[in-house]
């Protein structure tokens, strides 16, 4: 359970027991019974730019939002921002990008919306650190339960099967 290793070992009980009893999945799947909508680039890309325009309207922008296929399993990250500086005439030009695992196609929104917002913090704050957090609170009241439920969906997946893909 490497996704929950970080958590309280009672915790991490009760997550082992509902694994073993075959039981996680159902339990998910009680809570966010429902996937999503957004399973192009271009719904992705939407959807991440009005959580963007809600909540970080003066951040830089984005110039690109996209599902990426070898995220999961090259970078073992579920999303990555990439920031990059580029130097056009007298100017320093600054591209933000946004990939997020395709693993995030077939799951419910809550989780898309917590990854997104995870990406989109980035974009103002670099470091994983009490400012990251409080701004993914600010965008998402709820970041924290939905970042727990998302790594028991993905201890479910790695153990078991992935519910939502059936």
């Amino acid at each position: 359970m490497k996704y929950l290793a970080h958590y309280s070992e009672p915790l991490k009980a009760r997550i082992s027991e509902l694994l073993s009893r075959d039981q996680l999945g159902d339990y998910l799947l009680e809570k966010y019974p429902e996937v999503h909508k957004y399973s192009t680039d271009k719904a992705l890309r939407q959807y991440v730019f009005e959580l963007k325009n809600r909540y970080l309207k003066k951040s830089n922008p984005i110039s690109k939002v996209v599902y990426d296929p070898k995220l999961h399993v090259i970078k073992n990250a579920l999303g990555t921002h990439s920031f990059v500086s580029r130097v056009q005439g007298q100017k320093l030009k600054a591209k933000n990008e946004i990939r997020i695992s395709t693993l995030f196609k077939r799951v419910p929104e809550p989780f898309l919306a917590m990854i997104s917002v995870h990406e989109l913090a980035h974009i103002k704050e670099k470091e994983h650190n009490k400012a990251f957090y409080s701004l993914c609170e600010y965008m998402l009241p709820n970041y924290h339960q939905l970042e727990f439920d998302v790594r028991v969906y993905l201890t479910q997946v790695e153990e078991r099967q992935d519910i939502y893909s059936r």
